[in-house]
């Protein structure tokens, strides 16, 4: 079948030509439209409910509200894992679904459970459903800057002019809005003038409810005409609230004014935005949906954003500081920038070793062909480029010659050396030199295909970065595969002549050495085998000094450090301490040009984290202007400035690997120990004696805990009988507390489109003097008041900051880096501690997560693919040449291949990553290729009756130039991907490290050892078939 495809694409030369040129012209179009990003997307299908519940403590939101959601969504079909985070006045709990399944269908599972139990949570508890984005949506941050505008001005400005501007625009879920205040109309109780009145907060309360309304009548009949009825007294401005009348008092008419000052306020803050140590800032982030086009997204933003700029209040701008679009740019920089550059190294080795530029350019064809080839394909699948399948298309530069430089090194010989080629016609001579071939080169061609496929069942994390991988480099060599038995043979046909040069310089000085080598290796068998044995028992003892990890941490180029603080502070104590950070970062890390750090928790609740906790995102110069450009130096630097505030704990992270973290595993960290149990006060000393050992164990870094003990609670204990004897009720003694400090929203004003909430909310004293609020008085039915303290007891305990869950579980968690050893070595000496120093009291368990988690069901799933990608070479083996002792002939090399591949990384001081792994599996089929090529031509040179001992030595001569050309230009096509630096560059190079490695000891292998084995294994029984 393989002869008809070369026999036909060289009768018909036209067509294979004209298919050729269609070929660049659909590859360039799908290049054109294929989605770009940085990273592939690595979000899982993931549902957020978020619920908020005004005035509610962590643990009356787990009683409340929780555990009854929980219980509906437990039971959904294809739930991976139920977490949960329950906080002051807020709840987000996510769903995380199998792999695979439609996000639309599981949005719509758990919208029909949430609606079923909503109706039965507590009265003003408001949410549901978080905007349909991923963790990696995060794609533009921007600040509102310039201008005398007031904090509650450009919160205004943000609601209510550019973010409804930007949420129209495709690829956009939404645009979560962070700091500044939202306006309220605000009404503040008098208890004085309540009190000689004899008005309950009740009825205040129910007057604004019911006085703020246009409505509809009907229709009024007019003679001949129809009037529509429209009845109004909807609220318009502050005289307007202050006009209602509550109630009546012997004939009195008691208005909201005479009992409440009302005024222009803003609503209960739940977090803040500073910026550059000056002060309060204004944060908008945009999100993207899932599956978006970052490029088209960040694009379509930044054009909108100056779109409005005119309409914007005088000096008032929009200041961008984060942009996936540079990432983008950058981590596909880094890609482009390896492929030109191994391109270029590639077609200067073709010359080398071919001496003639035009069977050079004859194989050079392949590499732009085969990649408009793989666009084509990415493209049908709905692949986006992206760092990974961009790198894939890198490390198969290499490759995607092999079959052209076999094909075409054959015809170039046998124009320069058969002398029967003169006597036949030209295009037969092709035809003959790429038969010759052709079996050998398609089944080491489909050898690395195959090898790759397995590939395709990884799962998880590393499934959804290197599956991407793997499709781009079975795309890219099943193009080249079929361009070498067609369009190569038809460009050689009309480029490659008659012609008797001889070996180029590289080539006769390769053979010089190596026919010398070989004799004497031929020679001296046992030494060579002997030697062969040595080597490789020493890479089976340096195998276990390598050590484990899950994969490189990818420099984004941005620094986010996570800061925590003591869980009682209060907002504005919080802020002014991270404003006192941002100055001293500024000051003495010149590296860093502005700092927005953003304290609590945000509009949509998306991300909730206390007063306490900050996230703080560092806008670095470029690398160019650091004093050392070195990215782990400026982390040092900043933890120098860290120390010198005590009390603060810090992590760092960058803004994709954080997000990554927090939805794989729900925590941030390369460890997370997670403790799970009833008890928090036992959950958080467990944390407290976990933290302890963590930290003194080498190599961790960043060692942290969250503090969830230390929040002061002021305990209201409401005596039931004397609140009943004076006519209250549980319910209405809570309602009026939340009013008098949180506050109420009792409808909304329309203010064109804006929408303003009407605010029942205490005083200032009430809210910020406990000893005023302790005096607080209660109105009784019968107009008469009563202190809050005679009918419940005030007192003062320690409670938690928040309540995590996991499939319905309480847990506690602690998390550190690891710096300067693998992953895997910290963990089990962890273990050993942690069961030794802290073990867990009964009914507690431990489990150990964090990028930890995803190595060890990377390496479990590993196990199962190399050998299941050893089994099908091995069958690839004995189809190619229907012998079982020559198919273990050239499997022999893979040991062999592993060897470099080893001693690579542990020269190099890298780990044994998912990357490096991938990079193994590369190996097996490249080292196989070369193996099939020289015992199929040992092969030939039998069935024309040369005796054996000079099939091994002519062979073997014959074969030098492609089987040194084939690993060459592999390797020398990966040698970019070692050099690089860029975002991503972390990611390649462990793979190009085992490759290259692997290819200079197979290599060596196959020119000397194999000849060896041919020699004494290869021609018993079936081995002469």
């Amino acid at each position: 079948m393989l002869t008809r495809i070369i026999e036909f694409a060289l009768t018909q030369r036209l067509a294979v030509i004209v298919t050729t040129l269609m070929l660049i012209g659909a590859g360039a179009v799908a290049f054109k439209q294929l989605p770009i990003d940085a990273f592939p997307d690595v979000s899982s299908t993931q549902v957020k409910v978020i619920i908020k519940a005004p005035g509610m403590t962590p643990e009356e939101v787990e009683s409340r509200i929780v555990a009854p959601i929980e219980v509906e969504l437990l039971g959904i079909p294809y739930k991976k894992i139920l977490r949960s985070v329950s906080k002051y006045a807020l709840t987000d709990i996510t769903i995380d679904f199998e792999d695979g399944t439609d996000i639309y269908w599981a949005r719509n599972q758990v919208a029909e459970r949430i609606s079923g139990v909503m109706k039965e949570l507590p009265a003003g508890v408001s949410g549901g459903l978080a905007p349909i984005t991923t963790p990696l949506g995060e794609m533009l941050m921007f600040t509102i800057e310039g201008g005398d505008l007031t904090p509650l001005e450009r919160r205004s400005l943000l609601d209510w002019v550019i973010r409804p501007a930007l949420r129209t625009l495709p690829g956009v879920a939404d645009v979560n809005t962070l700091g500044g205040l939202v306006r309220s109309f605000e009404v503040m109780p008098d208890n004085a003038a309540l009190q000689a009145r004899g008005v309950s907060l009740e009825q205040l309360q129910k007057a604004l409810e019911i006085n703020n309304r246009n409505d509809g009548a009907g229709r009024l009949k007019d003679g001949e005409e129809v009037l529509l009825v429209r009845s109004e007294g909807a609220i318009r401005n502050l005289d307007d609230l202050r006009a209602i009348v509550v109630t009546s008092r012997d004939g009195q008419a008691v208005r909201v004014g005479d009992v409440a000052t009302v005024r222009f306020g803003h609503l209960s803050r739940y977090g803040a935005v500073t910026k550059d140590g000056k002060g309060e800032a204004v944060e908008g982030l945009v999100l993207g949906l899932r599956g978006a086009n970052a490029q088209t997204v960040v694009s379509g933003v930044k054009a909108r954003l100056k779109e409005i700029a005119p309409s914007l209040p005088p000096g008032v701008k929009t200041e961008i500081f984060y942009d996936r679009g540079s990432l983008v740019e950058r981590a596909i920089g880094t890609v482009s920038r390896a492929l030109l550059e191994a391109i270029v190294l590639v077609v200067i080795l073709l010359l080398l070793f071919l001496g003639n530029l035009r069977a050079a350019i004859v194989v050079a064809v392949t590499l732009p062909l085969a990649a408009l080839f793989t666009f084509i394909l990415m493209r049908l699948f709905g692949m986006s480029a992206n760092l990974m399948s961009l790198g894939g298309l890198a490390i198969a530069i290499g490759m995607l010659v092999d079959a052209a430089v076999v094909v075409v090194e054959n015809v170039v010989s046998h124009l320069a050396h058969d002398r029967s080629a003169k006597n036949i016609p030209h295009l037969h001579v092709i035809y003959r030199s790429v038969k010759e071939v052709v079996m050998p080169v398609a089944s080491g061609v489909v050898i690395i295909i195959v090898v790759f496929l397995p590939l395709l069942t990884l799962q998880g994390l590393e499934g959804k970065l290197f599956i991407p991988v793997a499709l781009t480099i079975i795309f890219a060599l099943a193009g080249s595969l079929i361009l070498s038995l067609t369009v190569i043979p038809v460009l050689a046909s009309y480029l490659l002549k008659q012609g008797g040069h001889g070996d180029p310089w590289l080539v006769r000085k390769l053979t010089a050495v190596y026919m010398p080598a070989l004799d004497w290796a031929l020679k001296h068998g046992k030494l060579v085998a002997i030697g062969a044995a040595t080597t490789l028992a020493m890479t089976v003892a340096v195998y276990p000094l390598i050590g484990k990890t899950f994969m490189p941490t990818m420099d984004e180029g941005d620094i986010i450090i996570g800061i925590e603080k003591l869980p009682s502070i209060n907002l504005q104590n919080s802020f002014q301490l991270d404003l006192k950070i941002q100055r001293a970062i500024m000051e003495k890390v010149p590296e860093v040009k502005g700092v927005i750090a953003r304290v609590g928790s945000d509009e949509l609740g998306l991300d909730p984290m206390g007063f306490n906790q900050t996230d703080t995102f560092l806008v670095l110069k470029p690398r160019d202007q650091w004093r050392r450009p070195d990215k782990e130096w400026l982390t040092d630097e900043l933890r120098k400035v860290l120390k010198d505030f005590p009390g603060v704990a810090h992590s760092f992270t960058q803004p994709i690997d954080m997000r990554v973290s927090e939805m794989v595993i729900g925590v941030r960290g390369d460890v997370a120990v997670k403790i799970f149990g009833p008890d928090l006060a036992t959950l958080n000393q467990q944390a407290e004696k976990i933290e302890t050992v963590l930290k003194a164990i080498k190599g961790s870094e960043d060692v942290y805990r969250v503090m969830n003990d230390g929040v002061q609670y002021l305990k209201i204990e409401i005596d039931r009988l004397a609140a009943g004897r004076m006519g209250l009720s549980v319910d209405e003694i809570g309602n009026t507390l939340r009013s008098q400090l949180e506050g109420q929203v009792l409808g909304m004003v329309l203010e064109g489109v804006r929408r303003t909430p009407v605010l029942l909310r205490g005083g200032d004293p009430v809210r910020d003097i406990p000893a005023v609020f302790a005096d607080l008085r209660l109105t009784l039915p019968s107009g008469q008041s009563v202190p809050l303290a005679s009918v419940a007891n005030l007192k003062r305990v320690d409670g938690p900051v928040k309540i995590d869950r996991e499939n319905s579980q309480r847990y506690a968690v602690v998390q550190t880096n690891v710096r300067g050893r693998d992953l895997v070595g910290f963990v089990e000496e962890a273990k050993l501690a942690v069961e030794k120093q802290a073990p867990s009291p009964t009914g507690y368990s431990l489990t150990w997560g964090g990028q930890f988690e995803n190595q060890q069901r990377a390496a479990a799933r590993l196990a199962i693919v190399v050998p299941v990608a050893l089994g099908l070479i091995h069958l690839l083996l004995f189809a190619t040449f229907g012998s079982m002792r020559q198919a273990w002939l050239v499997f022999a090399n893979i040991p062999f291949a592993l060897i470099g591949g080893v001693w690579a990384l542990w020269i190099s001081g890298e780990y044994l990553s998912v990357p490096a792994s991938v990079g193994f599996i590369a190996l097996l089929g490249i080292a196989v290729l070369n193996g099939v090529v020289m015992v199929s031509y040992f092969n030939q040179l039998r069935e024309q009756g040369m005796a054996l001992a000079e099939v091994v030595v002519e062979g073997a001569r014959r074969r030098l130039r492609p089987v040194m050309m084939t690993a060459s230009i592999t390797a020398f096509g990966l040698v970019p991907l070692l050099f690089a630096s860029g975002p991503g560059s972390e990611i390649q190079k462990p793979l190009a490290i085992v490759v290259i490695g692997g290819l200079l000891s197979s290599t060596l292998l196959t020119l000397i050892i194999l000849p060896l084995l041919y020699r004494r294994f290869g021609v018993v029984g079936e081995g002469l078939k």
